[in-house]
Order: C-alpha cells, then structure tokens, then sequence
C-alpha cells in the first residue's frame, strides 16, 4: 500500500521532504505537488503526480485539484495521507476521507501562534487527524506530534571578529510570485564588499538598477549546492529557504518580510525568525540590522544534524 504525501511548493514542500524519514507511512510513498524548479530537483527520483497551480487562496484551483485527485484515490491503493499544506490538503484531504483513507494534517513550523485558513478548514472534516509543530497551543484538537527543527543543532566554531573571511555568500528570497523583497536587496548591495561572490535568488524582487545578477529561481539541488560551498546564507524568514540552510550546515541570517511594506500578507515570517533564533539555528535581523559584523558572526557559527532526533508521531 501507498502513502500519499502531498504540499505546496516552497516551504511546505521543503518541510514534509525534510519530514518524510521521520514519519511511520513506509518506503512506498507517492508525492503530490506542483511542477516547478524547485519541486522537480527535489523530488527527482520519486514517484511524483503532478497538480495544477494552487495559488493561495485561489478556490478554483482548490476545486480543480480535488477533481483531478478523484483519480488518484480510484487507481491507487492509498494507505494513508499525509500533508503540510497548503491548498493542496485542501483539495485532496477531503477527496481522500470520501475514499475512507486516513488524513494527517501537519500545520506548517511557520505557524508558531495558531493555525493557518488551511487548518482551520480541515478541521471541521471527520477523520483528519490535526498536528501543531509548536506544543505552546496544541490542544484537544491539534496534537504535537514534534518539530520539523528537531533535527538540527548550532555550533559555534571560532570567535568571529574583522579577520573572519567571506568568500562566498548566497542570498535567497524565495519563489513568492506575488510579493517581493527589495529593501533586503538594496541593504545588501550596500552591506557586502566587493569581491565576494553573490548567488542571488530573488524570486519576483524587483531588482533593476541594483547592478547585480539575479536569478528569479535557482534549482534545488544548485541552490543547496551552493549554501554548502558558502560561508553565508541570507534569507528571507521563509521556511523552506531557512530548512534549506540548515540541510546545508549554515547558520542563517533570517531577515523577515514584513506586511506594512506589502512584502508577505502576515506577520509570520517574524515569527519563525524568532523560533530559529531561541533554538540558536540563526542569527535574525531586521533589514537595518544587517552589518559586516552579523555576517562574520553567521560565518563562525555551522549547523549540524542532531543524530537523536525523535520521529515525527502521527498518534
């Protein structure tokens, strides 16, 4: 029998990838998500059902994907399904408990204070077991079933001070289509010196007139790549670009977006910044914040897995 293990691109995905060796569905898994760069070198080598686009909030994108995963649930013999959201639950979560088969619903780590509109509306369905990464407000609704951050510990590797070298840096925004980040950008430009080598991904940050070379969407496999070969990362506070990071054994700079400057619709990416922080995974700062000096920290610190990380419980 098959697990179907469905999300979202981005920091959904990235989270239920990191989850998957920690969860008790077996080897014989199905993924289900949405083509994109990153989606397919992440999940290059596995059996893959690819969905339409599913924009947030988009409720016909919601429904044309619940038609498309009736075939799924008729062909296959899908044991149970697992998600960490977002629109994709949505669709496929309530086509699954018609099919009898078990729901588990993982709220994304991005949600530190409460749930999302996903969770919120999954709940009401019969049969779909709900979890909360953060065991501040589960509850007899939502169980705590552990972290996808449990796997990772900080190191500090040397005293950072003027003579730390900086060779290599990636900065990484994210795939957001609808929002950008062009005061982190612009920061940056000022902040880092000449000479050192730069990948930037960008997203649909607006970058014309900085001089640099951006990239809308790097890969998955480039872009971690690249993380391993550098000294730094800056990120975006976003969770697939803070995970892929720490796969990588960097310890982030997490600069969060913030909604006043219409750069993300919540205040959730200060949120997660916040968690990493106290969990001593990263270095948060906001846009201003950014100096040589917090760099050259970042540089001195390393992430490593932490070998005793519990599995992830759908109980």
């Amino acid at each position: 029998m098959t697990a179907l293990l469905v999300a979202n691109d981005g920091g959904h995905l990235m989270q239920l990838v990191t989850l998957a060796p920690r969860l008790p569905v077996g080897e014989d898994r199905l993924w289900m998500s949405v083509p994109t760069a990153q989606t397919r070198s992440l999940l290059a080598g596995e059996q893959v059902q690819w969905m339409d686009p599913a924009p947030t909030r988009d409720w016909r994108a919601v429904a044309s994907n619940a038609w498309k995963a009736r075939a799924t649930f008729r062909d296959r013999d899908i044991s149970a399904v697992v998600s960490t959201g977002a629109s994709l639950a949505l669709s496929v979560m309530p086509v699954a408990r018609a099919h009898g088969v078990p729901c588990y619903y993982l709220e994304s780590a991005t949600r530190v204070h409460g749930p999302s509109v996903s969770g919120k509306l999954l709940r009401r369905f019969p049969g779909i077991h709900m979890f909360t990464q953060h065991e501040t407000w589960a509850d007899r609704h939502w169980s705590y079933g552990g972290s996808v951050f449990d796997g990772y510990e900080g190191v500090t590797l040397e005293r950072a001070d003027d003579t730390t070298e900086i060779r290599r840096i990636v900065v990484s925004l994210g795939t957001s289509e609808s929002y950008g980040f062009r005061r982190l950008v612009e920061r940056l430009v000022q902040v880092i010196p000449a000479g050192v080598e730069v990948l930037w991904q960008t997203g649909s940050t607006d970058v014309s007139g900085l001089g640099i070379d951006a990239r809308p969407r790097v890969p998955a496999a480039e872009l971690f790549a690249a993380m391993a070969d550098s000294q730094v990362v800056i990120a975006h506070a976003g969770t697939g670009s803070a995970l892929a990071a720490l796969q990588a054994g960097r310890f982030p700079v997490l600069v969060p977006r913030r909604p006043e400057f219409d750069e993300h619709v919540d205040d959730h990416q200060l949120q997660i910044a916040g968690l990493l922080s106290e969990r001593g995974l990263a270095a948060t700062s906001e846009v201003e914040g950014v100096t040589i000096e917090l760099l050259r920290a970042a540089a001195a610190t390393r992430v490593r897995n932490r070998a005793n990380a519990a599995p992830f419980s759908l109980a």
